[in-house]
């Protein structure tokens, strides 16, 4: 996974995106190692569903969200997406790559299952 420091990639207010296995973190922004590992749980996601699936499945299911889930603010409906639930349940467990299952982002499958 390519770490790239730049002014454009992500948008103003957002610290880093994912895109492909290429982590674009804004110029300034303090990237940790929890930050990291959690950029490195979404490259697993990807990987696993290669690549064009997993933004197809990511896009449908935030559009489920959208529509069902009742959330007020674009941030629990960003936390609400399955990815991002894995994602955030287990950053800061920097071992948690060596023992994650495949497929493991299956059971955050659930409308509100995010807690605030």
């Amino acid at each position: 996974m390519k770490v790239i420091y730049n002014n454009l990639i992500p948008f103003k207010g957002y610290k880093a995106i994912n895109i492909f296995g290429l982590v674009f973190v804004r110029k300034g922004a303090k990237f940790t190692e929890v930050d990291y590992n959690h950029e490195h749980i979404h490259s697993k996601q990807m990987a696993e569903m290669l690549w064009v699936f997993f933004y197809l499945w990511y896009g449908i299911e935030y559009l489920i969200i959208l529509c069902f889930a009742k959330w007020n603010k674009q941030n629990e409906r960003y936390h609400d997406v399955s990815f991002e639930e894995e994602a955030h349940n287990n950053d800061s467990n920097l071992d948690y790559l060596s023992t994650r299952k495949h497929y493991a982002w299956f059971k955050y499958i659930k409308l509100r299952s995010y807690k605030k």
